[in-house]
């Protein structure tokens, strides 16, 4: 008889259960704007990203040239720097006025200055020879393709005058490149090979449209049922109030349907569709998925019971983005932070989230390799799973004080 009460309860908080889910997919499917972010934004999103960045490194950058040496050396390195594919010498000006007119009016994105000295000091080694570069700012890739294309150039050559004025004092050649690079070495290329923008930014990007476009969705609708007078723990279509737990955990295995989906195109089919870098296991990418997508379900409902309109939620997606990338150690190191800033980015999901995907997609480790990252993740679920339930069970219990004064006054 026990044991006939006890699997009919469960029984019957299966069917709630899969009650909440099926009415939290209506809502869903019912919502246009909500679609726009869950499936629109997720899914164009990626690509619109990719094709900005389609090219990756940017190419015959045009550049001025002021070289008032006209001496061997200067049109020596002139001649190397423009046979590199990044950057084309498109203009020889006669003044500096010249090539800044050049520059303002967006016709060149890079200077190089050499002064009258140039040669003279190269060949006297009585006083350092200076070459003066100036960058285009306004994007990072022309400034990327000029200044290091120059630098790589500029470092071949100082490695040549110091050989020639080492055989110049009567050293032989074997022992002059000693004295020059006392160890040899090569430089290899990890996990970036390509050195382009795209292949270092994108797939971090990834993580974070899967972060907003889920956190926004899951705000607007909590949000719509603010303003439509529907508590978020009194689903539309029942007078009584559900359990908070089959409340989440129905709510919550919505949004985990829909975005596993979602995650497995995004992470998986955008970098094989244009070329990222993708040399992990997909299996450890999706077992990675979903912890990463439960812990931003619980996080985001937590603060939706907070939103009380739509608006809301745009904000919150527009303060936080770039705040997320930042304290995640993607667009500056996470060592270089602030100890209180580093600390909080762990409350986030996208900081474990990111560093795990990377670990994985671009550098190739497995699972176990990015182990903290995983736990961290399901820790953060545990944690913001039962601040939802906490939160939603002190605001039915409000709710009810409040629908008995209301009761006791009428």
């Amino acid at each position: 008889m026990y044991l006939t009460k006890l699997l009919n309860k469960y029984w019957l908080h299966t069917q709630e259960t899969w009650w909440v889910f099926t009415e939290e997919l209506k809502r869903i499917f019912r919502d246009p704007g909500v679609m726009v972010i869950f499936f629109l934004a997720t899914l164009a999103y990626p690509i619109l990203y990719n094709f900005i960045y389609w090219k990756d490194n940017v190419e015959k950058v045009p550049v001025a040239v002021v070289d008032l040496s006209a001496g061997p050396s200067s049109r020596s390195f002139l001649h190397r720097w423009g046979a590199t594919p990044d950057v084309k010498l498109a203009y020889r000006c006669t003044s500096m006025a010249e090539a800044e007119e050049l520059l303002r009016a967006q016709k060149v994105h890079g200077i190089i200055y050499f002064p009258e000295d140039f040669e003279d000091c190269i060949q006297s080694g009585l006083k350092a020879a200076h070459i003066s570069l100036f960058c285009d700012m306004s994007s990072f890739l022309y400034m990327k393709a000029v200044f290091l294309s120059c630098n790589r150039v500029m470092l071949e050559d100082m490695n040549n005058i110091q050989l020639d004025r080492y055989q110049a004092m009567g050293m032989d050649k074997q022992f002059s490149y000693q004295l020059v690079q006392a160890s040899a070495y090569t430089e290899t290329a990890l996990f970036c090979e390509s050195g382009g923008y795209a292949s270092f930014l994108i797939p971090a990007v990834l993580m974070l449209i899967l972060h907003q476009t889920l956190f926004f969705g899951i705000c607007m609708l909590g949000g719509t049922a603010r303003e439509e007078n529907n508590e978020l723990f009194i689903l539309p279509g029942h007078r009584r109030r559900y359990s908070v737990l089959r409340i989440t955990i129905g709510r919550a295995a919505a949004y985990l349907l829909i975005y596993m989906a979602l995650g497995a195109f995004v992470l998986l089919g955008v970098p094989k569709l244009f070329g990222l870098p993708h040399i992990g296991n997909p299996w450890d990418i999706l077992r990675l998925l979903v912890p990463y997508l439960l812990a931003i379900i619980f996080f985001s409902m937590s603060v939706s019971v907070f939103v009380r309109n739509r608006e809301s939620g745009m904000v919150l997606l527009i303060s936080t983005s770039l705040i997320f990338l930042f304290i995640a150690g993607v667009s500056w190191p996470q060592q270089m932070l602030p100890a209180a800033w580093k600390y909080l980015s762990y409350f986030f999901p996208y900081t474990w989230g990111v560093h795990g995907f990377l670990h994985i997609n671009s550098m190739g480790t497995t699972l176990a390799g990015t182990a903290r990252e995983y736990y961290a993740l399901w820790g953060l679920s545990a944690l913001y799973f039962l601040t939802t339930c906490v939160l939603l069970w002190i605001m039915g219990t409000l709710h009810d004080r409040k629908m008995a004064a209301k009761s006791l006054k009428s």
